[in-house]
């Protein structure tokens, strides 16, 4: 199965009309895809990605080898209660960690919060048509993620290798799991794949990502607020004895402080009488069955229309 590919640039011209059903489908059906001419700078990109690996070679790669996730392989023991993954979190926004991370350079520390704040237009970009799709208001998702009048999304990065593996059949790179959070963006390998999301039963192999494309997925709080018309998907990780993988994953999130819960406009109408219902049909009948239910929601026990 090819996975969706939505041309952003597209949807400031004569194919948004295309491109935002494409992605509405994308969100529906698969709850994943691939995003190409997003405006990052390329570069910057590269940038990111050259400083991490230097990152891991110089600080993490020789104990993750010594690690006990790495004794237990190396006794051929099974291993599927864990992940191989040499991992680091970094919060970004409402308050940024970047500093707490040991041996962080100053160049990476910079190079980092410049791509963050691109990635991040792309994100409240991303719930902007997706709100759009879901016909609510172009700012509801992002005025949900941050309680309403908040400054902004949460937004953290995780930051992840998964090294060469000399037994991938004992272990996950990254165990099988949804996401928590709402828009996650990925900045991955250009060489080594190995991420697999499950679509229809069927696990989906995703392509190392060329020309910098981003990949993106939905999180659980996106199925909440979507009243389960856009689903997260379960995805994991597979471990690879030729080579090593890279693994950038910013997510926008609502604030802890968020209250998350359907959008009131995609519920159907709950504890009313079907008397009622059936007294409004008769006069609605050869209509449209949408403003039905919406005037079903806004109806008291009494049969009798709120103001």
């Amino acid at each position: 199965m090819e996975i969706p590919v939505i041309d952003f640039s597209e949807l400031n011209g004569e194919k948004r009309g295309d491109t935002m059903a494409l992605l509405h489908k994308a969100c529906e059906q698969w709850g994943f895809f691939m995003v190409e001419n997003h405006e990052i700078d390329t570069q910057l990109m590269e940038k990111v990605k050259q400083l991490i690996n230097t990152y891991y070679e110089e600080n993490l790669k020789e104990s993750f080898y010594q690690s006990e996730i790495a004794k237990r392989l190396e006794k051929h023991e099974n291993a599927s209660d864990i992940d191989w993954e040499s991992s680091f979190f970094i919060w970004h926004r409402p308050t940024s960690t970047i500093h707490e991370i040991p041996n962080i350079s100053q160049e990476l520390w910079q190079t980092m919060d410049e791509y963050v704040a691109e990635v991040v237009k792309l994100g409240e970009k991303l719930s902007e048509v997706m709100s759009e799709n879901l016909g609510l208001e172009k700012d509801y998702m992002k005025k949900a993620f941050c309680g309403g009048d908040g400054d902004g999304a949460a937004v953290g990065t995780k930051v992840a290798k998964y090294p060469e593996c000399a037994r991938p059949e004992l272990v996950r790179g990254l165990r099988e799991h949804t996401d928590a959070g709402g828009i996650i963006l990925l900045l991955q390998d250009e060489r080594v794949g190995g991420l697999e999301f499950l679509k229809d039963g069927e696990w989906v192999k995703i392509p190392a990502s060329k020309n910098n494309a981003i990949f993106v997925n939905t999180g659980d709080q996106v199925e909440v607020l979507s009243n389960g018309l856009y689903k997260s998907a379960v995805h994991r990780v597979m471990a690879d004895k030729n080579g090593s993988r890279i693994s950038i994953a910013t997510f926008y999130n609502p604030i802890p402080e968020a209250i998350i819960s359907p959008a009131p406009k995609l519920l159907y109408p709950t504890n009313f009488l079907y008397a009622d219902y059936l007294k409004l049909y008769g006069s609605t009948k050869f209509g449209e069955k949408g403003p039905r239910f919406e005037s079903m929601k806004n109806m008291n026990n009494n049969g009798n229309i709120l103001a």
